[in-house]
């Protein structure tokens, strides 16, 4: 199916969704086409919007897949996008965790990249949620990928949890500079550096 998403519809629809959502590069982003792949990027999670501007904004746009909640996007109707995106589901129960890193450590090598929301699950926007372990093994296990932040602001009021309809409002989102693990760095520390990149800041 992804296959015939072709590379027209690609760039029509990455217009659409980012007039759609008016979203704007935050002041002090990064530029989205300073990125290669593989790259994994990670973003606080509120909006079904997060990974479609994600997507839209980046060039490398058919390389990158979504990690996403195999419970949540394996059944009907939510498979369609999810087979659409090419999303690399996974099971959040705990089952299988070693294969399940084991296979996005082969999505990496075989030079596609990542997006996940190490929150595991869409917040309200308040607050920025716990970080589960995954992006720090991922780091840790892929030293030569860097770990790219992404800040998004807002999309959460554009489609907030629990609605299906899309609210007018503008919408900004951040690449930050990446991250790397540290020469004996503990998994508390990265994550703990991880998710203070992604709070708000003055200039965003």
């Amino acid at each position: 199916m992804a296959q015939l998403f072709s590379g027209g519809v690609r760039r029509a629809l990455a217009r659409i969704v980012v007039a759609l959502c008016r979203v704007h590069l935050c002041a002090d982003s990064a530029r989205p086409d300073q990125f290669s792949s593989p790259t994994i990027f990670y973003a606080n999670h509120t909006s079904h919007l997060d990974f479609l501007v994600l997507w839209a904004m980046l060039p490398l746009r058919e390389r990158i897949r979504p990690v996403a909640a195999k419970d949540y996007w394996s059944s009907f109707p939510r498979a369609l996008p999810a087979r659409l995106f090419h999303a690399y589901l996974v099971d959040r129960s705990g089952k299988r965790k070693k294969n399940q890193i084991k296979g996005m450590n082969e999505v990496l090598t075989r030079g596609e990249s990542l997006l996940i929301f190490p929150e595991g699950t869409r917040g309200d926007g308040r607050a920025l949620g716990h970080f589960h372990r995954g992006i720090y093994l991922l780091a840790k296990q892929n030293p030569q990928v860097p770990v790219v932040p992404v800040r998004l602001q807002d999309l959460g009021k554009i489609l907030p949890k629990g609605h299906h309809l899309p609210l007018p409002h503008k919408s900004s989102v951040c690449f930050c500079s990446p991250l790397s693990l540290r020469p004996g760095e503990s998994q508390i520390s990265f994550l703990r550096r991880a998710r203070a990149a992604l709070l708000p800041t003055s200039g965003s």
